[in-house]
């Protein structure tokens, strides 16, 4: 699992897996997810990110598991 983020695009992108993106879909405004050959997700878009988390600290993110 690969996390990016863009501050110039003000976007972020989640990738789950390596495997190639055969269709993508806007499934909420500036949310987009890829779904590869078997319809599973692989990758999530958020955009505008600054605009959804206005005091987002793009140098200190948290990661958590159950």
């Amino acid at each position: 699992m690969k996390l990016h983020i863009d501050k110039e695009a003000d976007a972020l992108y989640l990738r789950l897996d390596d495997s190639k993106i055969i269709e993508s879909e806007e499934v909420s405004p500036g949310v987009v997810l890829d779904f590869n050959e078997h319809n599973q997700v692989v990758g999530i878009e958020m955009r505008h990110l600054s605009q959804r988390s206005p005091q987002i600290n793009f140098q200190e993110l948290q990661y958590q598991t159950a």
